[in-house]
């Protein structure tokens, strides 16, 4: 094959607008801040139902089990179908499961109305991700890597919010009280509804050949290539977000067994983290469209390693300072991580935002399992000395191809060799 033969961009399967449209990505991530922060509302109704439906902690586990699973399998799924069949109005209808699983889980009298109920939430949830991150790459006007750090800081902001909210309304009225909830669902149904009219108004609402690479500059890989690249992505994911359920799961635990603070103390510390977190997710975006998402992966994954190998030997003061800077650190990778798939698979935006947010949600909640049966058995300091290797992993980001400004004869090279 000729380096004429290559083919390095065809015609883009969804136009982008050429200016970043902030209207819309301020849309959409206030919409992703409802959405989770509906979603977040979950484990706040744990210690009601197991009280008033008698559950074991089994039962309890199931619960957030259904919710994870139909949240996580489910997202690919309908990202690789709307890529296909582009559905302008399916944000709207996918918050309408989410406000219907609201509703029957204020009022559920049983166990198996319980799963139902987060099941559909769940749904809202698959349905939701893959195509807001679609609308945002759309809305980017070729900066995806700052629109879906917008993106991503709301719903970052809701999962904090929520928690603090239902401390303040569900804790004192019970079950029932979470319909009190149902007007930010109806909100965010009325947001997605316009956001879909424009989406269906817009150039990128029109059916084109969603096979064809979006961006100019960037070449095709070979099948050998993607795969290898998404294994990649895959490794630095759970990397990531195992290390990430140590602190979100378990950080207070080992605040108030190691330094002895009180409960409230150490809750204030997590907030410190979960705020750098967002902080960091708002900044890994445009450092990956400035200097490029390669980069920035392997600077978020490997660079935080310093920060983590030390906590488990820091004072309190300098586990502050430490906690701070692996949330702005760490936090910044996921951007670059997903924008950077989106590109391996042009045309696949929303199966690839559905395939990596599904493993977002799923290793999550696998960490979280994992590590506290660890501590369990051991103790939880015993699993932060064991996590702070994993950002190691991030040496893995080295045997990525660069993406941004791949010769013709370096692609005429992989496509001989894949």
């Amino acid at each position: 094959m000729t380096t004429q033969e290559v083919p390095i961009l065809a015609a883009a399967g969804t136009k982008r607008p050429e200016n970043t449209l902030y209207t819309i990505l301020l849309a959409i991530s206030f919409s992703h801040l409802l959405n989770d922060a509906i979603q977040s509302l979950i484990p706040s109704l744990y210690p009601s139902v197991k009280e008033s439906f008698h559950l074991t902690f089994t039962q309890v586990g199931l619960i957030t089990l259904t919710f994870q699973l139909t949240a996580s399998l489910l997202q690919p799924l309908v990202g690789f179908y709307t890529d296909r069949r582009p559905k302008p109005y399916s944000l709207a209808i996918g918050m309408g499961f989410t406000l219907l699983g609201l509703v029957i889980l204020s009022v559920a009298w049983n166990f198996i109305l319980l799963l139902g109920a987060v099941s559909l939430i769940g749904l809202g949830s698959a349905i939701f991700h893959p195509e807001a991150s679609r609308l945002a790459h759309l809305a980017s006007g070729g900066r995806p890597g700052f629109a879906q750090s917008l993106f991503q800081v709301g719903g970052n902001a809701g999962s904090s919010v929520g928690p603090l909210l239902a401390a303040l309304i569900i804790a004192r009225g019970g079950q029932s009280r979470i319909l009190w909830f149902s007007p930010a669902a109806l909100l965010a149904i009325l947001i997605l509804s316009r956001l879909g009219s424009w989406y269906e108004r817009s150039a990128a609402g029109q059916r084109k050949n969603t096979r064809a690479p979006e961006r100019e500059g960037i070449a095709v890989l070979s099948p050998g290539k993607v795969v290898s690249s998404l294994s990649i992505l895959m490794v630095l994911l759970f990397s990531k977000y195992f290390y990430l359920a140590s602190l979100t799961s378990y950080y207070t635990f080992y605040l108030i067994g190691k330094f002895h603070l009180s409960i409230q103390s150490a809750q204030v510390h997590l907030f410190l983290f979960l705020f750098s977190v967002a902080t960091g997710t708002l900044i890994g975006g445009p450092l990956g469209d400035r200097f490029g998402r390669k980069y920035v992966i392997w600077g978020s994954i490997l660079g935080v390693a310093p920060f983590t190998l030390l906590l488990p030997h820091a004072s309190l003061f300098w586990t502050e300072v430490l906690t701070v800077c692996i949330g702005l650190v760490l936090s910044s990778a996921f951007s670059a991580i997903l924008v950077y798939a989106q590109e391996l698979l042009p045309g696949r935006v929303g199966m690839i935002s559905g395939l990596f947010f599904g493993l977002a949600f799923g290793l999550g909640g696998i960490g979280s399992a994992v590590l506290g049966r660890l501590a369990d058995r051991t103790s939880i300091d015993f699993v932060f000395r064991i996590c702070s290797f994993l950002p190691l992993l991030g040496l893995c980001a080295g045997l990525l191809p660069d993406l941004n400004g791949r010769s013709q004869s370096e692609t005429a090279r992989d496509l001989r060799n894949p």
